[in-house]
């Protein structure tokens, strides 16, 4: 008897090591979805403030008035970052670019000074840049305003496809999650149906025979999220290793929301999926439980 029973036992503990391996694969999967979406956030705002709109000063300013019109410039509210470069710094880079210094030709500095503009995500499209630059042109001492307007509208219009792709992938993996979690959960539940059944000819309530399955599902669920985000971040932490970079586009706050998802899925859905599979045993009635 007692073998009986701990022969019951060791198979109990082997399915809920092997429901919460599974659960916690189809975490990692929906922490995956997760990171991505929010890194192609960040990263159509990365990309969008890394385009350069320059303004092209007149050959009369002097530094000073460059320092000031920057100063200006600076303050707006749709201005990133602001890069100055000055006559003389044009002329070091091109004189490196060339081999020659062109003055010696020229007979003076045929450069003019620049500002190199980043703007905000949100205004890094051409219906906005082209009213940003005409309020800059507005400004004294600017001869030209210049951007690359094909590369703004590929830019915009290839992150807009990516997102959608994004958003459809998200929407299947959610779905196939949602079943895969609920098939080994009311596998594990099947497996006990006639216990269920045993409750219910004493007389427990629904309420009562529910309660310990839908506490054992919170804790499966819980150590679940966290074996997956262990795994998950892991993963990352390689990945850094490999690319540091990568911090540009999944920063921290990323990193907590996808383990916060992961938490409350892995407890909220294993819950939810509990629920539904003992309620089914339990509208079941004796002769039903043989057919299954």
């Amino acid at each position: 008897m007692a073998k009986r029973r701990n022969k019951a036992r060791s198979h109990h503990s082997l399915q809920v090591v092997t429901l919460c391996i599974s659960t916690a694969m189809v975490l990692i999967l929906i922490g995956m979805v997760v990171l991505t979406v929010f890194t192609s956030r960040n990263l159509s705002s990365y990309v969008k403030e890394n385009l350069t709109v320059t303004m092209i000063l007149q050959p009369d300013m002097s530094t000073e008035e460059s320092a000031a019109l920057c100063q200006r410039i600076r303050s707006l509210h749709y201005i990133n970052s602001l890069n100055f470069i000055s006559k003389e710094q044009a002329l070091k880079e091109g004189t490196r670019e060339l081999g020659a210094n062109p003055a010696e030709f020229a007979g003076q500095n045929p450069f003019t000074g620049e500002i190199e503009l980043q703007l905000k995500a949100n205004y890094a499209n051409n219906d906005s840049i082209k009213n940003i630059e005409r309020e800059l042109r507005t400004y004294r001492g600017v001869s030209d305003i210049t951007y690359p307007q094909n590369l703004v509208e590929s830019v915009n219009h290839t992150l807009g496809k990516i997102s959608l792709v994004l958003l459809v992938i998200a929407i299947l993996l959610t779905i196939v999650s949602f079943s895969l979690m609920n098939n080994t959960i009311r596998l594990s539940i099947y497996a006990r149906r006639f216990s269920i059944h045993t409750m219910k000819l004493v007389g427990a309530s629904w309420g009562f025979i529910r309660a310990p399955f839908l506490r054992r599902a919170v804790m499966e669920g819980l150590v679940s999220a966290l074996l997956a985000i262990a795994v998950l971040g892991v993963g990352l932490c390689l990945l850094y290793d490999y690319e540091p970079d990568i911090t540009k586009v999944l920063s921290w706050d990323v990193l907590v929301i996808t383990a916060g998802v992961m938490l409350a899925f892995g407890v909220l859905i294993a819950t939810f999926c509990s629920w539904l599979s003992v309620n089914k045993f339990l509208r079941m009635k004796a002769g039903d439980l043989y057919k299954i």
